[in-house]
Order: C-alpha cells, then structure tokens, then sequence
C-alpha cells in the first residue's frame, strides 16, 4: 500500500540521526514527500505521523512557527480518539511547538 510506503518512508527519518547541512535537507525533502503521499492517499494517520516527523525538523531548526502550523493542520482532521497514542504525542509536540514559539517572542 502507498500509506506504508509514505509511514516506512518517515519511519526510516525518525530513526535516522540528524547531521545538519545536506542531510538536514534530504530529511526535509523526504518528510514532505511522505506527507505528499499520505494526503494523496487521503491516510491521515501517516499523514499526521509524517506531519509529526517534518515538525520536529523545523522545530529544531528554528521553524517552531511553521511547524506549529503544519501539525495543527494535520491533527485537526481527527475528531475522536484523542487517546490514541498518535495523538497524545502530536497534542504534545503542538504545546511544545507553541511554547517555542512564544519564547522566540520574547
């Protein structure tokens, strides 16, 4: 299935350790290439994972704004199963973000 493609896709950038400059933009290009194909495939889960994945990378790299807005996009298509493990940890990851962000404020 395309949607395991997308989840082992982001799987395999989640497990993977983060050396900045080029691999920091081959992760980049391929979160959002699983993000692509799970929203093709209309498979919100890996597309909330993968969402999850690409927020990190920006949220690392100062882009704690538009990671916020990406994943609250993505969470935001869920209306039931908050207690899904999935969701615990973009709830989160969306605060963290959040509080990035006002501290950049400041």
């Amino acid at each position: 299935m395309a949607a395991r493609a997308s989840d082992r896709r982001r799987f395999r950038l989640d497990s993977a350790p983060r050396a900045g400059g080029t691999a920091e933009r081959e992760a980049e290009a391929a979160f959002l290439d699983a993000l692509a194909i799970a929203r093709r495939q209309q498979a919100r889960t890996f597309e909330l994972r993968a969402a999850m994945g690409l927020a990190r990378l920006w949220g690392r790299g100062g882009k704690a704004r538009e990671a916020h807005a990406l994943l609250s996009e993505s969470y935001g298509w869920f209306t039931e199963a908050f207690d899904a493990p999935d969701l615990i940890e973009a709830k989160a990851l969306l605060a963290e973000l959040a509080a990035a962000r006002k501290e950049r404020r400041r």
